[in-house]
């Protein structure tokens, strides 16, 4: 018998977590617009118009901008899968989740995985990196710029000067970066970089930005083994979105919401865009810390400006701060995992979201559960 299904309505959330963030509304007017096929030259022309604005984004003259179809996961391990052969030595700098998921991907391309490990959220002294990076003479070197499991800002020019001294490339997760902080590709001498769409850029997840310098295309075509993924080889990828020919069927939908969050970044100006999350930023941390709240990051140079991650006060129960933030104001925020479940929570303030109004409504509604928990400040 025939069933009766009302038209599917979504709850409004506020995404206040490590992503995704909220979406612009001209995004999703974008993403209105009619579907036309991935062969469509239509398609193309907004393809073409996210490779050269991803360009922007990204601070480099790469040529080679394209958005893989994924999420940032599937960035991830396009860069790891194209530039990695069985046997590589694969130097991986990890203090957090996203470092020590990139060096897993490398093993299992049958990569030798060298690593230099800090505790999750402790950033890595320079002359460390160099005398790593030299010790193991590496084909690859890969870190997190931003690592979004502790709210971490990883510098990017010490790594990728002594890996190139090295002669090895370099591959930067920019997932928490992007559209939020500077990546700068190009001046810190980044080989391979990807992103998300979900995050800094105010769009839906389902596409994962992607890089590569002529440097490391040129590694990629003399490799000696074909890409493991065949659906992630960025040559095939690239044959596609710049060769028009048939690889898979891309998403219209998705490459509108790109196209328009990275035009929105294109006419805000990606300076006045960073200033914008520092500004943002540091106002949130000025009211965690006025609350008696501490960073897990204690060093401000060391934070993000896009995730932030105040420590969870003694005898409060985050699950029951983020229950009460959901249920009674609408409001999404994460808690740590690993080492750091239960001592922090991920609060994003990023892309769309991220203005002075909305630090202060979700400082004064973080504050509003940490009140009902029974949390009081030492000096109230």
């Amino acid at each position: 018998m025939p069933q009766s299904y009302p038209p599917l309505q979504a709850p409004e959330r506020l995404l206040f977590g490590p992503g995704p963030s909220m979406v612009a509304p001209r995004v999703y007017q974008a993403m209105s617009q009619n579907v036309v096929g991935h062969l469509d030259p239509f398609f193309f022309e907004v393809a073409d118009q996210v490779r050269s604005l991803l360009g922007y984004a990204f601070s480099t003259a790469n040529e080679f901008n394209i958005a893989v179809s994924g999420t940032g996961s599937s960035g991830m391990e396009a860069a790891v899968a194209n530039f990695t052969e069985p046997g590589n030595k694969f130097a991986l700098l990890t203090n957090g989740f996203f470092g020590d998921r990139l060096g897993e991907m490398a093993a299992r391309q049958g990569a030798t995985v060298a690593r230099l490990a800090k505790p999750w959220g402790e950033p890595f002294d320079p002359q460390e990196v160099r005398d790593f990076i030299r010790r193991e003479s590496p084909n690859v070197v890969a870190f997190v710029q931003a690592e979004t499991s502790t709210g971490m800002f990883n510098q990017g020019k010490p790594i990728c000067e002594a890996a190139h001294d090295a002669g090895a490339l370099v591959i930067a997760d920019c997932v928490t970066s992007l559209g939020g902080m500077p990546v700068l590709v190009d001046g810190n001498g980044i080989d391979i970089a990807y992103s998300c769409t979900q995050k800094g850029l105010g769009c839906p997840p389902g596409l994962a930005p992607v890089t590569v310098s002529p440097r490391a295309l040129d590694r990629l075509k003399s490799r000696k083994t074909p890409v493991q993924s065949w659906y992630l080889d960025l040559q095939l990828l690239d044959s596609f979105y710049r060769g028009h020919k048939y690889h898979h069927t891309a998403s219209a939908t998705l490459f509108y919401a790109l196209r328009e969050g990275l035009a929105i970044i294109a006419e805000e100006g990606i300076e006045n865009r960073w200033d914008r999350h520092r500004r943002n930023h540091e106002a949130f941390v000025k009211g965690i810390e006025a609350m008696g709240l501490s960073m897990h990051v204690p060093n401000p140079a060391d934070r993000l400006w896009t995730l932030n991650t105040p420590r969870v006060p003694v005898g409060i129960d985050d699950a029951k701060v983020r229950q009460y933030l959901l249920e009674k104001r609408n409001i999404e925020i994460a808690g740590g995992f690993g080492p750091l479940a239960g001592k922090v929570f991920r609060i994003g303030v990023m892309g769309y979201g991220s203005s002075a109004g909305n630090v202060d409504f979700i400082l004064e509604a973080l504050a509003d559960a940490l009140k009902q928990q029974g949390y009081r400040a030492a000096s109230a």
